[in-house]
């Protein structure tokens, strides 16, 4: 007898449909899985075989095929358990019900029959309702996520057996049902918050104007100065998440595999701060099957690189490519994804191997060529990348000792929001979100400058030095100003105010 199951696979962040046909006939025990299955996809027979058998079900001598459709395309991953185990008991006559055209398995088997959960059920359950799919029964622990998908029944599953007792109608499963709108709509509540830090009022200006304009950003300034303090606290001023961007952040994370179960939709944007050791395989992505890296994790959100020159110089210059396009596409044997990594970059780093270059509190014991050598792990390119480079000072003690009303990081992030509001009207027929996503033809549509605007950027970028690239950087980070105070136009402050932001090219990285 032959039985046709429809099930789901990944490739990148995009699900597909897999048709699980499966024939078992009589004759000398045998079992083989077809479709360019990779080793896990191979071992599900013998978790199928167990499953069946300890669900209570008696497997006998067969000869068993299954075939996972497109054959062309290579399929990994233990999401086919289920659908495989459900095509056998239906060709063994176990399952009456077979008017299963719109529903959707997906599942690991343990030998006992319980249905484990899976990585990557948010993105496939999305492309299933794209296709007209009713139903996808899916592991219990899975449930919460899928139902944040509207239009589409969500049912979830323990054990083996309770599948085939609903799909006899012996047992009632109730669909899951997620509250969506309360969810995304509750205050995240942080734990930091920019009133705890006193002084660097020039460093939350800058952070301020970062935030509200999605730029690149990095601190760099003696130890204790409160660069890596300063930092942790961004993600309490970026602009509220939209739907869209929480879900296509939930779809990344639902594939890595690190979604809470109790919480199936992330609300807040995305801090990640790996460790100076981390390989350039774990920041962008990679594997023998392509994962995505913590720039992917970090996708509409904030990467900080803590003490950038302790990075390998190879790793950080993969992400040279990533910063400009926005994406990251990672190429294997067995496949070639994309992954998007719209992320907001900030690092901090000392100026020197000691760290006090420049402190009018402490000496510096580095020679210039320790200094050169130290800077120059950070390749001017990567530098270019970087929207704004501030020096960070250590606070006075005067400012620490003072009670005076600090601003919140709420009162912060009205206006950062207004700001943002700003750009998403602006740029609605551009398919941008941001100043930091211009291009240089938009650049020219956007940023136009008067007469005196422009001869005091023509002064600096003679006097600096600067590429093309910080040209334009310059003048998304002066537009963003500009919003910030709700002007349809950039002016000279606005410009100046942009100009000090790249002030740190000349003075460290010198030839």
């Amino acid at each position: 007898m032959l039985s046709n199951v429809k099930s789901m696979s990944l490739h990148g962040l995009e699900g597909y449909v897999v048709n699980v046909q499966v024939d078992v006939s009589a004759g000398i025990p045998y079992w083989e899985i077809v479709g360019l299955p990779d080793i896990s996809v191979r071992e599900s027979k013998e978790r199928v075989r167990s499953a069946i058998k300890n669900s209570g079900y008696e497997l006998q001598s067969r000869r068993i095929v299954v075939n996972l459709a497109p054959a062309n395309t290579k399929k990994e991953g233990s999401f086919f358990d289920l659908p495989i185990a459900i095509g056998v008991l239906i060709c063994m006559g176990e399952i009456q019900n077979l008017d299963l055209e719109n529903t959707v398995f997906i599942g690991e088997l343990s030998l006992d029959g319980k249905i484990n959960s899976v990585n990557g059920v948010l993105p496939m359950c999305i492309e299933a309702k794209k296709l007209g799919i009713k139903k996808v029964i899916i592991p219990k622990e899975n449930a919460k996520e899928a139902a944040i998908i509207n239009g589409i029944e969500v049912v979830g599953v323990e054990r083996l057996q309770d599948v085939v007792f609903y799909l006899n109608k012996q047992l009632e499963i109730l669909p899951s049902k997620m509250n969506i709108e309360e969810i995304f709509t509750s205050e995240n509540k942080y734990n930091l918050d920019f009133s705890e830090v006193k002084g660097q009022e020039n460093i939350k200006r800058a952070l301020e104007i970062a935030a509200a304009g999605s730029h690149n950003c990095l601190l760099i300034g003696s130890p204790g100065s409160g660069k890596t303090m300063m930092a942790k606290r961004i993600p309490t001023i970026l602009p509220d998440l939209t739907f869209e961007e929480s879900l296509e952040i939930t779809k990344i994370h639902s594939i890595a595999g690190i979604l809470s179960k109790d919480i199936p939709l992330i609300t807040s944007r995305p801090f990640r701060a790996p460790h100076h050791t981390i390989s350039s395989s774990s920041l962008v992505g990679g594997g023998r099957i392509p994962k995505p890296g913590e720039i992917s994790l970090a996708h509409y959100g904030v990467l900080f690189l803590d003490e950038l020159p302790e990075f390998n110089k190879n790793v950080l210059e993969v992400m040279r490519g990533p910063l400009e396009d926005k994406n990251i596409s990672i190429s294997r044997v067995n496949a070639s994804l994309t992954y998007p990594c719209n992320f907001m970059f900030i690092a901090s780093m000392n100026p020197c191997p000691c760290g006090y270059y420049g402190s009018k509190e402490k000496e510096c014991n580095c020679t210039p060529q320790m200094i050169s050598k130290y800077m120059n792990k950070i390749s001017g390119p990567l530098l270019d990348r970087i929207d704004i480079q501030i020096e960070v000072t250590p606070v006075k003690y005067q400012k620490l000792n003072s009670e005076d009303t600090i601003e919140t990081s709420k009162e912060i992030k009205e206006r950062v929001n207004k700001a943002r509001k700003i750009q998403i009207e602006r740029y609605k027929e551009e398919k941008i979100y941001s100043n930091s996503d211009l291009t240089p033809k938009l650049i020219e549509k956007y940023c136009r400058l008067d007469k005196e605007s422009n001869y005091i950027l023509q002064a600096a970028f003679e006097r600096l030095g600067l590429s093309a690239r910080a040209y334009g950087r310059i003048l998304k980070v002066a537009r963003t100003i500009a919003d910030l105070q709700g002007k349809e136009n950039i002016d000279k402050t606005h410009i100046a105010e942009a100009i000090q932001y790249r002030s740190l090219d000349k003075k460290y990285w010198k030839n």
